[in-house]
């Protein structure tokens, strides 16, 4: 059996790729599936796919491992479908509504509100300090006072080690309307079902693509072969993600189940274990990641 631990160990987060290619010489000749996360609108899918395959083979040297030439690679891109129902949507933000008074959408403000509160809990940031931010407002506080929200993620601007209230605010946006959107879910979920056949494949999602990944697993009635899924940055242990999933179960199609985080990413700020997603069987997951890039909770456009 492959030892993953041992090879995650005191890595960083493009060496953690490197057990794909382990995982690849343990079983052989078989497909590799690569599911991007967002803000990838508007980037060339092969630049993309190459920048992948890069980040594996060197993660693969690293380790003294090469990715054999007999496999076959999928990248299914989904960037720009995603943008574009981000534009048609046009769900306002928190910020459109304090600046330009555009009209609230009550059902985002309410899984904004509720991933804004996970990152704060999640980053140290104090009730005190969003109090502070909220000042002398006499309005109740709650996930439909769009106010109370801003107030949260201008401490998280402020005291949140990093993440910005615009990061938070387009990825509650983007991951709103994928997880509750039927037609943006089926659109990209189809595209990703459309790269997998019933050959043995190795999945990989990393941050929005986890979550479509594991949609894709779990709804598909082919007899899909995983032998290894593998999420990296994953949110589904945050509540208001995990909750649009529910009965949560675990893919059929899929023999193990890897979770590999760094536990400085607030995105990913929870494991994937009994507490925040209870499936059996459980989740293996690994928290030593060591993403030393600076950008734990907004990976670089166009990387891994």
């Amino acid at each position: 059996m492959l030892d993953r631990r041992s090879l995650l160990t005191g890595v960083t987060a493009s060496v953690t790729m490197g057990i794909i290619s382990a995982a690849v010489g343990a079983t052989g000749p078989l497909r590799l599936v690569l599911v991007h996360g967002r803000r990838q609108q508007r980037l060339d899918p092969a630049e993309l796919k190459s920048n992948w395959l890069n980040t594996l083979r060197r993660g693969a040297e690293k380790l003294g491992r090469t990715l054999p030439d007999t496999i076959d690679v999928a990248f299914p891109y989904y960037g720009d479908a995603l943008d574009r129902f981000i534009r048609n949507y046009n769900i306002p933000l928190t910020s459109d509504i304090q600046t330009r008074g555009n009209k609230v959408d009550d059902e985002f403000l309410v899984f904004q509100a509720e991933c804004a509160e996970a990152f704060r809990k999640g980053s140290g940031v104090t009730d005190a300090q969003v109090d502070a931010e909220y000042g002398a407002n006499a309005d109740p506080k709650g996930p439909l006072n769009w106010e109370w929200v801003q107030a949260i993620l201008r401490a998280l601007d402020k005291y949140g080690g990093g993440i910005s209230s615009a990061a938070v605010e387009s990825f509650s946006r983007d991951v709103f309307l994928y997880t509750t959107r039927a037609d943006v879910r089926q659109e990209i979920d189809q595209i990703v079902a459309n790269s997998l056949t019933e050959e043995p494949t190795v999945m990989v999602g990393h941050s929005l693509g986890s979550v479509v990944a594991y949609s894709v697993l779990r709804s598909d009635r082919r007899s899909l072969r995983i032998p290894l899924y593998l999420t990296v940055g994953c949110p589904l242990g945050i509540r208001a993600i995990r909750d649009q999933f529910r009965p949560l179960r675990y893919p059929l199609s899929v023999k193990e189940w890897f979770n590999a985080f760094d536990a400085r990413d607030i995105v990913a700020l929870h494991p994937l274990d009994r507490a925040n997603f209870p499936v059996t069987p459980e989740i293996e997951n690994y928290a030593a990641v060591k993403n030393l890039t600076g950008n734990r909770s907004r990976r670089c456009r166009g990387r891994p």
